[in-house]
């Protein structure tokens, strides 16, 4: 919404203080020890670990092996990446302990004849009658193998989705089979003749890359190591979806296109305005000025590839490329940095953990910079001496699941850090870097847009002592160390105003954009928006869906002045609560919807409460729904719609 009116992008002193501490720290030690408490991130799970694939239950990453206990009542899988997990209720999983982790030898098995070339039998009894053969497809024979049926064929294709790696059958029990493949672990108790996953809650989502933060009624996307593209939209609550990207097809066509011009393979690329960088499986870079049309070496390789390059969003001639492993050798740069366009390259790895970095992202003015890495996700911030941009690393893991990050990536306006871990899908955070200086946001969405009379504004990077708003006061409604939340006065006129805030580590002043009406509908964390059936008071969302015809409520801010005119930082009336002085039009798909009431929240501070008509006819599946006033409109939401 607006920067400080003092040093834009400068940082608090409490974050200067940070880095002056870790600067002195001594060479070789963990610098995530120097990280204050409240700047530790909270992470969060975004989804689950299962995606749709049109399989008989959701899927997930590959399995390579599987076996029971001796008792049959634990089942064993061994990972992709060889980590082992069991499971003895069907539901939940958990790691394997080291003494119970080597699979016995499977048993051995002579049938008359297999079904198909290349397939491996399991004795499903001591007497060798009942067989299991695994390949392309399950078999099952009841004859010692003279004759076979196909368990897992359906119109020329597996109903588990490809070729089986691994089976096995319970020790006392012959009708209870489990086979594993590339889309994880499926279970039959009736021989075959039907099946279903026991993916659900085992942590194998292989995650390769974030293609996109959520925005809007846009879900997070990511991209599987496979190459599919899932996404998890707002409100979701069972699986991750099958996606399109027209960017994520973009850049995969401009990455060929860079392949073919400059001859050698493109393992990274990044396109942003007229500059683009890219990066070879050499290590070396080729950077272009004209949006990509025409390429040119920038930095010789020194063996590691490129796995990552990011341009900086506010500023595309800084740019940071980060590396892999080389095949041997001393300790290479892991990160490196250019400020003019890819003419020089800087080493800004400074203590960062050796091995690969796999993902890099960068605040939008990149004087924060993430990186994905082997052990863990690491920060490094702008600053002086020793302390400047990668002359030390914060390591931000904290209670993240102990796996290597594959990716990372902040949303739009940097207030949200997303890390993409091995097997354990996405976690999402506030961003740190946020709170090492103070920013003012619009409450529903963290978005920049422009304050109201009466809006709810967030204030990110500590515990806000007063505010004044010109020369009027703004009421301190919530106040932690990491963000407060003020009123703006109903009181307010003008095009902007001098927003003056005194916080715990200081005095900050912002220019403050205003106008009449800036209406934004909250969303919580995982950009659902709060929407709310309004007979009986339930969210909605996946597990509880809107249905044609029905009263929706939603929660908004920024609608500006109410009638009667309202005290601000006071709690609207629970009976007859102010009305919205401006006419408020709400769309679903475009099309106008009817508005029934827009008043302040009876209850609430500073919450406005709007209350739709759906349309009696609507296609099932997610709309997209937003509000108008005075010709402002709010972000767009997702409300996902069952007959």
């Amino acid at each position: 919404m607006c920067r400080p009116a003092t040093v834009p992008g400068a940082w608090s002193a409490a974050a200067l203080a940070l880095l002056g501490t870790l600067a002195a720290a001594p060479a070789g030690a963990q610098p995530q020890t120097a990280m204050p408490s409240r700047l530790l991130p909270d992470w969060r799970p975004i989804g689950t670990f299962t995606y749709e694939r049109e399989l008989p239950s959701p899927a997930t990453g590959p399995v390579q092996q599987v076996w029971f206990s001796l008792d049959g009542s634990v089942i064993y899988v061994r990972l992709s990446a060889g980590r082992i997990f069991r499971t003895q209720d069907l539901e939940s999983w958990q790691p394997a302990s080291d003494t119970e982790s080597l699979p016995p030898l499977p048993p051995s098995s002579f049938p008359a004849r297999l079904p198909e070339p290349g397939t491996v039998a399991r004795p499903a009894d001591s007497f060798g009658a009942r067989l299991y053969a695994f390949g392309q497809q399950v078999y099952r024979s009841d004859d010692g193998g003279w004759t076979w049926a196909d368990r897992t064929s359906w119109r020329g294709s597996s109903i588990l989705g490809g070729p089986v790696q691994d089976l096995a059958v319970h020790p006392f029990d012959p009708d209870v089979v489990v086979a594993v493949n590339e889309f994880g672990v499926w279970r039959s108790a009736d021989g075959g003749l039907s099946w279903c996953g026991l993916n659900d809650g085992l942590p194998n989502l292989p995650v390769w890359r974030l293609i996109a933060a959520p925005a809007g009624a846009r879900g997070l996307k990511i991209q599987l190591a496979g190459g599919a593209i899932l996404e998890w939209l707002p409100g979701e609550r069972h699986s991750w979806l099958p996606a399109d990207d027209e960017a994520a097809r973009l850049r995969e066509a401009a990455q060929r296109r860079a392949a073919e011009q400059i001859g050698q393979v493109v393992t990274a690329i990044a396109l942003a305005g007229e500059y683009g960088y890219a990066g070879g499986a050499d290590g070396t870079l080729w950077v272009s000025r004209d949006g990509g049309e025409s390429w040119h070496w920038a930095r010789r390789g020194a063996g590691a590839p490129v796995l990552a390059v990011q341009a900086v969003p506010d500023n595309p001639a800084r740019a940071f490329a980060a590396f892999g492993t080389p095949g041997g050798g001393d300790r290479h740069p892991a990160v490196l940095y250019t400020f003019d366009g890819g003419v020089n390259w800087s080493d800004i790895t400074g203590d960062l953990t050796a091995g690969p970095v796999y993902g890099i992202t960068s605040d939008r003015e990149g004087a924060a910079v993430y990186a994905a890495t082997e052990r863990g996700l690491y920060l490094s911030v702008a600053g002086n001496g020793s302390g400047g941009l990668g002359g030390r690393w914060v390591l931000l893991s904290g209670n993240l699941p102990p796996a290597p990050v594959k990716d990372v990536k902040l949303d739009e306006p940097g207030h949200q850090v997303f890390a993409a871990l091995e097997g354990y899908g996405v976690y999402a955070a506030p961003a740190p870097h946020r709170f090492w200086r103070v920013e003012v946001a619009n409450a529903a969405d963290l978005s920049t847009r422009p304050a109201a009379p009466g809006s709810l504004l967030t204030v990110l990077g500590g515990r806000l002592v007063r505010a004044q708003a010109g020369l009027l006061p703004a009421p301190v409604l919530f106040a932690s160390e990491s963000q407060s939340q003020l009123q703006v006065p109903f009181e307010i006129s003008g095009s902007s105003t001098e927003l003056a805030l005194e916080l715990a580590q200081g005095r900050f002043v912002f220019k403050l954009p205003l106008a009449e009406t800036s209406p934004a509908i909250f969303v919580d964390r995982e950009g659902g928006a709060m929407l709310m059936d309004a007979d009986t008071g339930v969210l909605l969302d996946a597990s509880h869906p809107a249905r044609p015809g029905m009263r929706v409520q939603l929660l908004a801010t920024g609608l500006g002045k109410v009638i009667p005119a309202w005290r601000t930082g006071v709690a609207a009336p629970l009976q007859q609560p102010p009305r919205v002085a401006a006419p408020v039009r709400a769309y679903l798909n475009g099309a106008p919807i009817e508005v029934t009431r827009a008043t302040l929240a009876p209850g609430y501070v500073g919450f406005y409460l709007v209350e739709v008509v759906l349309p009696p006819l609507l296609d099932a599946g997610p709309s997209e729904l937003f509000l108008e006033a005075m010709g402002r409109s709010s972000n767009r939401v997702r409300l996902l719609v069952e007959p």
